[in-house]
């Protein structure tokens, strides 16, 4: 009940849009607890810029069109989730275009099948880490690991690349299988046990989903493997160690980016998110014999990237 609340503060997308000010329409994937935090994020942020409520407008995914686009004539549209995202792609606004809560896949993916690229101005903030922080949060908490297993599979194989070049560039050996169905992923799986020392998550929806990730994690555990995963739900289910952005991180990030287009500013590149929490499920850590402290962690890590 808290969204709904929160958002008959807001003006209803039928609402008209104030002359002389701003006009920002946020489409949200859903409604639930999480995008309300990040919506009321950004809200914050406009807030600090001197923007109010009414400066906003928000609307579902499955209430978007190009023509109630057309009736609110936003000065930037912002998504939040790859539903939202994937709706206003398949409009024909030409309004500049703010994506959030979705992979850096996703994003790249939006436009396929379009004869040319979208015209008016896009960015992002990247649902997932960069396998930069990833690694180097790795080298922080388990510095005698050397071996990384990855399991890819279709919407993460494109990343094997990189991702080697940045495990060498660290010191690590990358042992990666890939998975391209759910029937090969037991095998794949099995590969990266009997050779690695962890197993490192990549978010891919074949791999890492509602009905795999059990049994990932009874493999691994039963091989005194930690996992280290991309989401807190993860932590919580039995991985060792995860990094993450919070909805609020992520608003308060796109909000600065809102506040500063709005101001004359134009949209950035795609990018990551600029701030991180880890998290360390104690019990796994204390089953493998290891002491890990998330605050400590974190605060180390964030060192280590001002100084890169």
């Amino acid at each position: 009940m808290l969204f709904f609340a929160a958002l008959a503060m807001l003006p209803v997308a039928a609402a008209p849009v104030h002359a002389g000010t701003p006009a920002v329409v946020i489409v949200t994937s859903e409604r639930s607890p999480d995008y309300l935090e990040a919506i009321e994020a950004i809200h914050a942020e406009l807030a600090r810029g001197g923007y109010s409520r009414s400066d906003l407008n928000v609307i579902a995914a499955n209430e978007l069109t190009s023509i109630a686009l057309a009736g609110l004539s936003p000065k930037l549209i912002v998504t939040l989730g790859t539903p939202a995202a994937q709706a206003l792609a398949r409009t024909d606004s030409k309004a500049p275009q703010l994506f959030v809560l979705l992979t850096r896949h996703s994003y790249e993916n939006l436009f396929n099948g379009r004869r040319s690229p979208p015209p008016n101005p896009v960015s992002a903030v990247y649902l997932d880490q960069p396998v930069t922080r990833q690694l180097d949060l790795l080298r922080l908490a388990l510095p005698d690991v050397k071996r990384i297993g990855v399991l890819l599979g279709p919407a993460s194989q494109d990343q094997a690349p990189r991702l080697e070049r940045i495990a060498a560039e660290r010191g690590f050996r990358l042992i990666s299988t890939y998975v391209d169905d759910s029937k090969s992923l037991y095998a794949g799986l099995q590969h990266v046990v009997s050779e690695a020392s962890i197993l490192l998550a990549i978010a891919d929806p074949l791999i890492f989903n509602a009905n795999t990730i059990q049994n990932i994690l009874l493999t691994t555990f039963r091989a005194r493997m930690p996992l280290f995963a991309f989401s807190p739900a993860y932590v919580k289910a039995g991985a060792l160690l995860a990094i993450y952005s919070t909805p609020g991180q992520f608003g308060a990030q796109a909000g600065l980016i809102i506040r500063a287009f709005l101001q004359g500013t134009p949209l950035p590149a795609p990018q990551y998110p600029a701030e991180f929490t880890v998290g360390v499920n104690p019990y796994v850590a204390n089953s493998l014999g290891l002491s890990l402290d998330a605050s400590a962690l974190t605060k180390r890590l964030r060192q280590v990237e001002k100084s890169q």
